[in-house]
């Protein structure tokens, strides 16, 4: 045996040995009410992407399976009475503890869905690139649903110039609905309409009251 061989063996057994002693990536979360923030059980099913060649099920309000090797993994919930919730997990965002937890918040049919995790620069309305796996979340589910027609309404807080504002929420969902196209959706299937500071869901004047109120909705129309 050459001794290059020898080295390349010993260094592809090494390699081997620290992947069996990695710990396993786990993902877990919750499947909640949006309105009620107590817990639903769903209907979950869970597959890789974009293979789909790892999959499982579960019916609880809760799910936790091992994520194998680097792929990313979509997780859908459905429950009576509700609109599916789709997430995302990413491996790459594991935490310390190698977990990627992603809660699932349900919203009642009839409601819209606050897209919780879309943020926008203060005043500004070009979208985060954090805000991209979110978005992309919805990607998923008006690709795997292809009947189902949005509007996306924004929102802002109460601060400054009426006008002002209403033109900027305006401009924030313009830019999501271009997000959404630009991914492949078709622009039939999104509408927009803009309120400003008009209709806040949290009452006061405190930065978190303002953070909250400044947000964009999903509406379904059609299923």
């Amino acid at each position: 045996m050459s001794t290059r061989f020898t080295v390349v063996l010993i260094i592809f057994l090494a390699v081997i040995h620290a992947s069996a002693q990695q710990p396993e990536i786990m993902a877990e979360g919750k499947i909640i009410d949006g309105l009620t923030r107590k817990g639903v059980k769903a209907r979950i099913a869970y597959k890789s992407i974009p293979t789909g060649s790892i999959f499982g099920r579960f019916n609880d309000s809760t799910y936790t399976f091992v994520i194998f090797g680097s792929s990313k993994y979509q997780i859908v919930a459905s429950a009576d009475g509700y609109i599916d919730g789709t997430a995302i997990v990413d491996p790459k965002t594991m935490d310390a503890n190698r977990k990627v937890i992603r809660d699932i918040v349900l919203t009642r049919k009839g409601a819209s869905i606050i897209l919780e995790h879309l943020i926008f620069a203060q005043g500004k309305a070009t979208i985060n690139p954090e805000s991209y796996p979110s978005l992309d979340e919805v990607v998923v589910m008006l690709t795997e649903r292809p009947s189902i027609v949005i509007q996306l309404e924004g929102h802002t807080d109460n601060q400054g110039n009426e006008k002002l504002n209403l033109k900027l929420s305006q401009d924030r969902v313009d830019n999501v609905k271009k997000y959404l196209v630009s991914k492949g959706v078709s622009k039939d299937r999104i509408s927009t309409k803009a309120f400003g500071g008009s209709k806040p869901i949290v009452q006061g004047n405190s930065m978190e009251a303002r953070a909250k109120n400044r947000r964009v909705e999903m509406r379904i129309l059609q299923e």
